[in-house]
């Protein structure tokens, strides 16, 4: 089992664009085979920053939710509402950053 945070520095006023976008992808992730938690939540001390936090049977599944066109349509969505983001990938022995 693998667990993701994918963290993201909205630009502001563009919050309301980037969880619509998001809850479009996270209701299909939601669905994906190896999919075992997924959802957005927003940082209680800083309003431009939210965070999807993702719980995944293994790395190949998560790897096949990247490949989805769900994944290039969100991507697409986001790209002049995000000034920044980051994706940790948390496994048993060790963290990457994507």
């Amino acid at each position: 089992m693998i667990y993701v945070i994918a963290t993201f520095r909205i630009r502001p006023a563009a919050l309301e664009s980037f969880v619509e976008a998001a809850y479009a992808l996270i209701d299909v992730a939601r669905r994906q085979p190896g999919c075992l938690y997924y959802d957005l939540h927003a940082s209680v001390t800083d309003p431009d920053r939210v965070m999807c936090f993702e719980q995944w049977q293994d790395r190949p599944a998560f790897d096949r939710h990247l490949a989805t066109p769900d994944v290039a349509s969100f991507s697409a969505a986001i790209e002049g509402l995000v000034l920044s983001s980051k994706i940790e990938i948390i496994h048993p022995d060790s963290i990457d950053t994507l």
